[in-house]
C-alpha cells in the first residue's frame, strides 16, 4: 500500500513570537514539524509495517523549508515530496487544499492520505476534510485507532474520538484520516535515519508540475502589530491563621471592585 503523509512547518512552539516592522518573527527559534504530524507520520509508518508499502511525507512551503519532510524521512518515511512556488504566497486553506490534492494525483496510487489532527499556528484542523472534499474520498477526522485494514478490498474500519465519545466508522479507501495523540506516541528519529535525512535530495515541485493554475491568493495582512502590554504586579498576602488571610484577601478584592 501507499501512503502519503502531510506534513508541515511550523515555529517551535517554546519560540516567543512578536512583530517587528511588520513582520512576525519568532527570534532564533528553528522551525520544526508540526508536532500533531509526527503521530501522523508514526500512524502509517505503523500501518506499512504491519501491512507493507512505503510512506510518502508531502509539504509546502518555501523552497529551504523542508525540516518537516526531512523529520518524516528520519523517523522511516520511504520518500519525500516539498511543493513549493512563489505563486503560493498568502493562499488561504482552500488554495492550500487545492495544491495539496493534486500533488497527491501527482504522487499517484495512494490508499491513504494521512494528517496529524490540526496545525499549532492555525489550529483550524480543516485541511483534512478539505482535502477530502477536492479529491472525492472519504473523510475520516480525529481518528484515535485503526481497527481493521483490508488493502485488497480497500476496507477499514477506525474508531474516532469524538466529545461524545468512541465512534466507529466503516469506510472504502483511498480515503483521508486525521490522527489524534490517541493512536501512539510518535517514535524517535535513529540516527541512521537522521543521516539518511541528512543527506537526502528532496524533489520541488511547482504548481505547473501539478498540472493546475495557481491558487488566488486571498489573504493579506494590512497591518500587524503586537497586542498591548500589561502590567501586572503580585502581591502574596500573609497573616497568622489561615482566617486572617482569607479576610486580608476579600477587603483587597472588594477595594479592587472585582466584587
Amino acid at each position: 500500500m501507499k501512503i502519503v503523509v502531510c506534513v508541515k512547518q511550523v515555529p517551535d512552539s517554546a519560540a516567543t513570537v512578536t512583530v517587528e516592522n511588520g513582520q512576525v518573527v519568532w527570534g532564533d527559534a528553528p522551525l520544526v514539524i508540526n508536532p500533531w504530524d509526527e503521530y501522523a507520520v508514526e500512524a502509517a509508518l505503523k500501518l506499512t509495517e504491519e501491512h507493507g508499502g512505503d510512506v510518502v511525507a508531502l509539504s509546502m512551503g518555501g523552497e529551504d523549508e523542508k525540516e518537516a519532510v526531512k523529520h518524516a524521512l528520519a523517523m522511516g518515511s520511504s520518500e519525500a515530496i516539498l511543493v513549493s512556488d512563489p505563486a503560493l504566497k498568502g493562499i488561504d486553506a482552500g488554495g492550500t487544499a487545492k495544491v495539496l490534492a493534486a500533488a497527491v494525483q501527482k504522487i499517484g496510487d495512494a490508499d491513504m492520505v494521512i494528517f496529524g489532527r490540526q496545525s499549532i499556528d492555525s489550529d483550524s484542523g480543516l485541511m483534512a476534510s478539505q482535502v477530502a472534499r477536492i479529491l472525492g474520498w472519504p473523510s475520516l477526522t480525529l481518528v484515535a485507532a485503526i481497527d481493521a485494514l483490508n488493502v485488497d478490498d480497500k476496507q477499514t474500519r477506525v474508531e474516532r474520538n469524538t466529545e461524545e465519545g468512541r465512534q466507529v466508522i466503516e469506510s472504502r479507501l483511498p480515503a483521508v484520516l486525521s490522527i489524534t495523540k490517541d493512536f501512539g506516541e510518535p517514535r524517535y528519529p535513529s540516527f541512521m535515519g537522521i543521516r539518511k535525512a541528512s543527506r537526502a535530495e528532496v524533489p520541488v515541485w511547482s504548481v505547473a508540475e501539478l498540472g493546475i493554475a495557481a491558487p488566488e491568493a486571498v489573504i493579506s495582512w494590512p497591518e500587524v502589530m503586537n497586542p498591548p502590554t500589561r502590567e501586572v504586579t503580585t502581591e502574596i498576602i500573609s497573616g497568622g491563621s489561615p482566617q486572617e488571610i482569607a479576610e486580608t484577601l476579600a477587603e483587597k478584592i472588594i477595594a479592587e471592585k472585582v466584587l
